[in-house]
């Protein structure tokens, strides 16, 4: 990775949250969204641009103009002086730093990604991710990134009726599902809102009464219960640690995508696992992540287990 171009006063590292700049109004979107959160979090916003040289000139023995490389620069800071307003109207009084970046941003938010809160991006929705965090960025950025990721599309506009809605996170049982509900309970105790827990189980085995037998409104009732006794004993500790965050739990018999995307209506922020075993699997390569990514009624954040 080339070597930033920042001010000292602006180096902010650890324990942040990092928002892609390109100027975009998903980016827009992704500040704001970002500029909110450092605040209810109450650490530093980074705002992070890059730029790159255009291709013809990385031929052997060509060296680019310093005059183009003056307007890229002057062009990136642009973007990142209007993102600072955008943030400060947002959230007066969080302290904000920034980075430019000649070079790749997946190699940037990457390195960002290891001592960050999150990592935000914005996306246009359907067609993928813009600008700076276009398609293979974006893909590599969550897949790879060491702190969760939250994309923001460019039609999730934080409303009032949003504004202060609930925290939404799927969770299916595994290990990466134990890490998204311990960054759920953070988010909503950090929000001052409620916590709703959804599991689906669509896909459990069936052991019914046996061939022939018809399964009776008893037996599914006796699966629901089972279901509500797992979910109680997997959240028991994270409900006693945050005490103050009231949690409401959705279990239903339900495609995960579809029970999501329901319960995330009105919701400020929709989190899921990926790489779990169940019904979260292959987050962001598979088509549950692809679906919720561009149906999703709010931003939503990838949690990656833990390294």
């Amino acid at each position: 990775m080339t070597n930033p171009t920042t001010h000292p006063h602006n180096e902010i590292t650890v324990d942040s949250v990092i928002v892609a700049v390109d100027g975009s109004p998903a980016s827009d979107n992704a500040v704001r969204w970002a500029a909110n959160t450092a605040a209810k979090r109450d650490i530093p916003l980074r705002l992070a641009a890059s730029y790159t040289i255009p291709q013809f000139l990385y031929a052997e023995g060509i060296v680019p103009p310093k005059e183009l490389l003056d307007d890229l620069q002057r062009d990136t800071m642009e973007k990142i002086d209007a993102a600072r307003e955008l943030a400060l109207g947002i959230a007066p009084d969080i302290e904000i730093g920034h980075t430019v970046v000649e070079g790749s941003p997946i190699d940037m938010l990457l390195e960002f990604s290891q001592d960050a809160s999150m990592i935000v991006m914005g996306s246009r929705g359907l067609g993928g991710l813009s600008g700076m965090v276009l398609g293979s960025v974006s893909s590599a950025v969550v897949s790879h990134a060491s702190c969760p990721v939250v994309v923001v599309r460019e039609d999730n506009n934080v409303t009032e009726e949003t504004k202060y809605g609930p925290v939404v996170v799927g969770i299916d049982g595994s290990g990466v599902s134990q890490r998204a509900a311990e960054v759920a309970f953070a988010e909503a105790s950090a929000r001052g809102a409620e916590l709703i827990a959804v599991h689906t189980w669509m896909d459990a085995p069936i052991q019914g009464p046996g061939a022939g037998y018809a399964i009776t409104e008893d037996y599914w009732y006796a699966m629901q219960q089972g279901q509500e006794d797992k979910l109680n004993k997997y959240l028991a500790e994270l409900e006693e640690r945050y005490s103050e965050v009231k949690v409401r739990k959705v279990i239903t018999r339900d495609r995960p995508v579809r029970a999501l995307a329901e319960a995330a209506k009105g919701a400020q922020l929709l989190i899921t696992g990926s790489h779990g075993r169940g019904g979260f699997k292959g987050m962001l390569l598979g088509s549950t992540s692809r679906a919720l990514l561009q149906s999703a009624p709010c931003p939503m954040m990838v949690v990656r287990p833990n390294r």
